[in-house]
């Protein structure tokens, strides 16, 4: 270039610059404002769904909750294996338990990539200890109160319900919980701590990327596997007289060390209590990280033939399926899976359970044990919240309390009652397929009505989007605070 064109593009070249700019915005905008108007739209519809059906300012619900509760510490999981020098493992495993740093690091590996919620027991207490002990120094970590029941009924008091707790708490623990929440269970020392592994979407560990945000959750808990407050809750149960009794908390008996026979006996009163509850009580059984199958098989006896509805996510579906079907356990199944295959699954425990209390009532030799048909059924994921509810069944408010159920996982996950679209992003396809079947039909995703309901045989099914959350403050306890926000529009 020769002195004349050095010249012209020291004179030209940052007004070239600044036009390049100019029009790349000029571009994008458009895009950016539709896109953003769109979220927006989608909230509003959403709150708007949510505002339809009002709590009952006079009676509050009454709701009872069990089992169980720990304190949560909750560290950046990357951070915290970095910090005790736990290298990545060349090839991820998957272990029912964990006994050593190796057994951790393959099995934090073979969940962190998919980016798919794992909880595990660790047989190993000088391990924990010494997890714990490192992480309580770690920067950003923090306590909560936490356990499938404490959460849920935290969500529920703040959502308008008076709740009964079954959890033997420390006083420290009963201090902090809601005035609306009443405890049965005994007093312990010295709470059981779970340790949260929490990681961000796109986070890297070694060779490993994290496809989402979620976390891995180790403990070391020889209390709760007892349901020891359930003689207690038992009782209170009695003159509590509850609208929904939930059960929860019970993966921690999953692959815990008990003496023979004990397991069997806990359910075996569990399903007592159950079956002798008052038949206007709904019972809701919110599913967990379960790996062992024997466990599954338990549940599957005792718990959930007394359940009306069922909770869970997008790992813990097609694992009780692949039982139902006589297969074995799901340990990873896909995170982000497609609309049509959940609702498919769906369709297909609803009807398989159904079957089997249609064949039990009509069964000779009955031992007059009450079960319950399935009449509710609530799946939650990370792009869409999917209920099948039962037509004339003691649900009610089916779209609403799908639409609060998908405005309480951002919530939640953000950790901000306030949803700000500005951090959230919409995952879920433009349409959808309401079945894998060929020629099913399609239904867009409408901003101003986002909420999809139809009709199927004896049954209602809802979706709704979830405004997924992009700068993720907490996922642990997720599931938790969304099954329950959804259940209180339902009673």
């Amino acid at each position: 270039m020769d002195a004349g064109g050095r010249v012209s593009w020291i004179k030209y070249g940052p007004l070239v610059s600044l036009l390049v700019v100019l029009l790349a915005i000029w571009i994008r905008t458009p895009q950016n404002a539709d896109l953003d108007e769109r979220l927006d739209t989608v909230l509003s519809s959403l709150l708007r769904a949510e505002r339809k059906v009002g709590m009952n300012n006079v009676q509050r619900p009454r709701v009872a909750v069990g089992f169980g509760g720990c304190v949560d510490l909750l560290v950046d999981g990357v951070s915290l294996l970095n910090k005790i020098g736990l290298t990545p493992a060349d090839e991820p495993y998957h272990h029912n338990y964990l006994e050593n740093e190796v057994q951790l690091a393959q099995s934090f590996a073979y969940f962190f990539g998919p980016g798919a919620a794992a909880e595990r027991f660790m047989i190993n207490d000088t391990l924990f200890s010494e997890l714990v002990d490192a992480s309580r120094d770690l920067p950003g970590n923090r306590w909560a109160i936490g356990g499938n029941a404490p959460v849920m009924a935290g969500r529920m008091a703040t959502e308008g319900c008076d709740v009964l707790l079954a959890g033997s708490f420390s006083p420290d623990f009963t201090d902090v919980l809601s005035q609306h929440i009443t405890v049965a269970g005994n007093v312990v020392e010295e709470q059981d701590i779970h340790l949260i592994l929490e990681y961000p979407s796109g986070a890297k560990w070694g060779h490993y990327t994290a496809h989402r945000a979620n976390r891995y959750i180790v403990h070391s808990d020889d209390h709760n596997p007892y349901l020891t407050s359930m003689e207690d809750f038992a009782q209170k149960l009695l003159h509590f007289k509850p609208d929904l009794l939930v059960v929860g908390g019970l993966q921690m008996m999953d692959n815990f060390p008990f003496q023979s026979g004990e397991r069997e006996a806990l359910l075996s009163r569990l399903a007592e209590i159950l079956s002798t509850s008052s038949s206007q009580t709904g019972i809701h059984f919110e599913m967990a990280s379960f790996v062992e199958e024997r466990i599954m098989e338990d549940l599957l006896h005792y718990v959930i033939p007394h359940s009306d509805s069922l909770g869970m996510n997008e790992q813990e579906l097609p694992n009780l399926l692949s039982l139902l079907k006589g297969s074995n356990i799901t340990v990873l199944s896909d995170p982000n899976p497609r609309v049509a295959t959940v609702l498919d699954q769906m369709r297909e425990v609803y009807r398989i359970l159904n079957q089997r209390h249609r064949d039990a009532s009509s069964e000779s030799n009955t031992d007059g044990v009450k079960t319950k048909p399935l009449t509710r059924l609530h799946v939650h994921t990370l792009a869409f919240q999917a209920m099948i509810v039962t037509h004339g069944s003691q649900w009610k408010h089916t779209m609403s309390a799908t639409a609060k159920a998908s405005l309480t996982a951002n919530r939640h996950v953000c950790g901000s009652n306030d949803i700000d679209p500005s951090k959230a992003r919409l995952i879920m396809d433009e349409s959808f397929s309401v079945s894998r079947r060929e020629g099913s039909q399609r239904i867009p995703l409408q901003e101003k009505r986002p909420v999809s309901c139809w009709d199927e045989e004896d049954y209602e099914i809802c979706v709704a989007p979830v405004l997924v959350c992009t700068e993720v403050y907490q996922t642990a306890g997720g599931g938790d605070n969304i099954s329950a926000a959804g259940l209180v529009l339902q009673i």
